[in-house]
């Protein structure tokens, strides 16, 4: 169940992401289970568990993070071709709405990894802030453990066959069961607000210019 007393609107040292993180997966985006734009009004991206071996952490706990994404998209949902490997489909889904911000919060530090490398200005990859749910979905009772990824930018389109390189920045809160999707709902737009507040501190933004992101990357099919 959610905690009774009001969460912090960030999470993580204010210096950036310590040991396990960075993670990280890349794959293709394809159709996930569609609860999140039908049911929840919130658009995720959906990928197999086995995508966390490509950073050796099959076994991170379930719960909530946060991160950026790399996408062949731009932000006004056109699709960019980055190499033969990267597919340029796309299909009629739910545009990815995002919700207005809120005051953040602040929390305590130890060191921060070596700053990533800044972007290349010829790299066809946009990126985008995100919240991602690792784990078994506990009101919908999913029998198999996934990766559920929200990029927090509103797309005109959807954008099936691009290419997503991920990057997991720090840890939100455990994964939890609910008495109701209102309750859900309102949980996962709070989870969206500290991944945005806690993206935003200088430690973690500048993560943003990571190579990695701007390139093409290889791993597992990642779904929408």
């Amino acid at each position: 169940m959610p905690p009774s007393t009001p969460r912090p609107l960030t999470t993580g040292p204010p210096s950036g992401p310590e040991a396990p993180f960075p993670l990280k997966l890349s794959g293709k985006v394809v159709k996930g289970f569609g609860r999140g734009s039908a049911e929840l009004g919130i658009p995720t991206a959906n990928i197999p568990i086995a995508g966390l071996t490509v950073g050796g952490h099959a076994d991170l706990a379930s719960g909530v993070y946060y991160g950026f994404a790399g996408l062949n998209v731009t932000p006004e949902g056109e699709l960019v071709n980055t190499n033969p490997s990267t597919s340029t489909t796309t299909t009629n889904a739910p545009a990815l709405q995002e919700p207005p911000p809120t005051v953040p919060s602040t929390s305590p530090s130890p060191s921060v990894p070596t700053p990533p490398p800044q972007p290349t200005p010829t790299s066809t990859m946009h990126t985008y802030p995100t919240v991602l749910s690792i784990g078994y979905n506990p009101f919908y009772k999913n029998t198999v453990r996934s990766v559920e990824v929200h990029v927090l930018h509103s797309f005109p389109r959807d954008f099936y066959g691009a290419h997503m390189n991920l990057l997991i920045l720090g840890f939100v809160r455990p994964e939890l069961d609910y008495v109701s999707k209102e309750a859900l709902i309102a949980d996962i737009h709070t989870d969206m607000e500290v991944a945005r507040r806690s993206l935003a501190r200088e430690g973690y933004a500048v993560w943003r210019g990571d190579g990695y992101l701007r390139g093409g990357g290889k791993g597992g099919d990642v779904g929408r």
